[in-house]
């Protein structure tokens, strides 16, 4: 792990220590790359090229890894968001085997165990948003179920990480802003996790106040700081979400996300604020510790600049001063709540969210959320 302004310079030389022949994973947006590109191939590397410009799909998946065979790739590198970073988690660990992406995904398919270790994988993130960098699993759309899986291993955590805030700046501000609720909400949910630990409790209790202080900067103009401070707390949900899960607000984002096609980032921070009073109240109600929900209430209260009586319930408020788009663009009428709750309900993430949300409380999440 490389953190830190400047960290950018050691990607070349990283990157050669793992292998010549690079296959690059990348988006569109980041000029550096294309001079890296230039330093890779200057110094005897063979480099080819993938572009992603959205969350990987099991055919982009499976594209990638045609192309990455006919080069003979020894060495993946992402340089880009969580969507490219989890691209190349996944064709990194899947070039050394057979079969198809189906084979080895949860859920949709038959979650194969990877065969061979996975090839030397560098990720270097150019946005604050999903941790990619430091969990094991990439997070796939499947579009004929409409669902959004993993394929996950303990192997494919990047052999490195090179996190340099510099390559998020000057980023798109709808990029920021949907890309930073993602990640506050990354530090939000662990800390409230059934499985929160005195790990993720140190790393949360940090990244939650100064999250919501550099997402309100970056609402309103460019700021250096703020967009160091993201990084660190886009980092620190990455670990956070790994040793203690997320909870509701992704459980329901991943089954949205495969079957409206929404922002991920979007559709979390628009439901961050009517899970977190659903969790609240269910625990109050049974005498649970709500402790916790307190304290980030206090702490968003205090970024946004806002009454910690009422900052939960104004976050939709919030977000429209920060046009951040609603969820109705996405959800009608005719969208089946219901079963869109029922298969929530069963998600990976919901299993860590500190209290059980019957599919009528999600709908209920969700309809508060629109």
């Amino acid at each position: 792990m490389e953190f830190g302004r400047g960290a950018a310079e050691l990607v070349c030389a990283e990157t050669l220590a793992q292998g010549r022949s690079v296959l690059l994973i990348r988006g569109r947006s980041v000029a550096w790359v294309d001079q890296l590109v230039q330093d890779l191939m200057a110094n005897g590397a063979e480099v080819t090229t993938v572009v992603c410009c959205e969350e990987p799909s099991v055919g982009m998946v499976e594209d990638a890894l045609q192309i990455g065979r006919a080069a003979d790739a020894d060495a993946v590198l992402s340089v880009g968001g969580g969507s490219v970073i989890d691209l190349g988690k996944a064709v990194a660990a899947l070039l050394p085997c057979g079969g198809t992406v189906m084979d080895y995904l949860e859920g949709v398919g038959a979650a194969k165990p990877l065969g061979l270790n996975p090839l030397p994988f560098i990720a270097v993130p150019t946005t604050s948003g999903t941790g990619a960098e430091v969990t094991r699993n990439a997070v796939i759309l499947v579009p004929e179920e409409g669902r959004k899986v993993s394929l996950r291993d303990n192997r494919m955590l990047p052999d490195l990480a090179i996190v340099d805030p510099a390559l998020t700046d000057r980023a798109p501000r709808d990029q920021t802003l949907a890309s930073g609720l993602d990640a506050l909400t990354q530090v939000i949910e662990p800390y409230v996790s059934h499985r929160a630990n005195p790990l993720t409790d140190a790393l949360c209790r940090a990244a939650i106040p100064l999250g919501a202080r550099a997402l309100a900067k970056l609402s309103r103009q460019e700021d250096q700081s703020a967009r160091d401070d993201m990084a660190f707390v886009s980092l620190a949900g990455g670990l956070a979400l790994a040793n203690a899960g997320l909870g509701a607000v992704h459980g329901l984002a991943g089954v949205l996300g495969g079957r409206v096609g929404a922002p991920h980032g979007l559709i979390c921070g628009r439901l961050l604020g009517p899970v977190l009073a659903a969790n609240a109240a269910t625990m109050e109600g049974s005498g649970a510790d709500v402790s916790r929900f307190k304290e980030i209430t206090q702490w968003l209260a205090e970024g946004f600049g806002q009454s910690a009586e009422t900052v939960i319930e104004h976050l939709p408020v919030t977000l429209d001063e920060w046009r951040v788009p609603r969820l109705s663009q996405w959800l009608t009428d005719q969208t089946d709540l219901g079963a869109i709750a029922k298969e929530a309900a069963g998600a990976s993430s919901m299993r860590a969210n500190p209290c059980v949300l019957p599919p009528s409380a999600l709908v209920d999440v969700m309809r508060d959320a629109l």
